[in-house]
């Protein structure tokens, strides 16, 4: 008998999740690279695009998470636990980007404050609402 049929796992999802595991393995000296490797500073060409664009995309999150509950959608998992990584994201990019002081004074209140929380229930909507069989 297979491995795979030991431990009731398909095949494909078993190759699957042995490929996973070895890149994101893999990317541990990639990240070693990126630290030692890239400047302290850099200028972006299109910064208000980047963050209009990552509100934007929380802000679509939350309204197509809003609008999925309240349609008894389960796909409202999906779109609350994408929204939490957007914030986890925007929180992190907030304070490690702003500037010296009040600039940065902001950025960590808006994270604890806002940003953290609100990721924090939206990964707990995301996992009360996932489909489970006989619920």
């Amino acid at each position: 008998m297979a491995s795979s049929q030991l431990t009731g796992v398909h095949p494909l999802r078993l190759r699957a999740a042995t490929v996973l595991t070895v890149l994101g393995l893999a990317m541990i000296p990639w990240l070693a690279f990126l630290y030692t490797g890239l400047p302290a500073t850099a200028q972006a060409s299109h910064w208000a695009w980047v963050w209009t664009g990552l509100d934007g995309f929380e802000a679509l999150g939350l309204l197509s998470t809003g609008l999925l509950l309240r349609c008894g959608d389960c796909r409202a998992c999906l779109t609350s636990a994408a929204t939490s990584v957007l914030l986890l994201v925007d929180a992190w990019f907030d304070t490690m980007t702003a500037a010296r002081g009040a600039d940065f004074e902001l950025a960590v209140l808006m994270a604890v404050f806002a940003e953290l929380p609100l990721a924090a229930a939206c990964a707990v909507l995301a996992t009360r609402t996932f489909p489970r069989p006989g619920r």
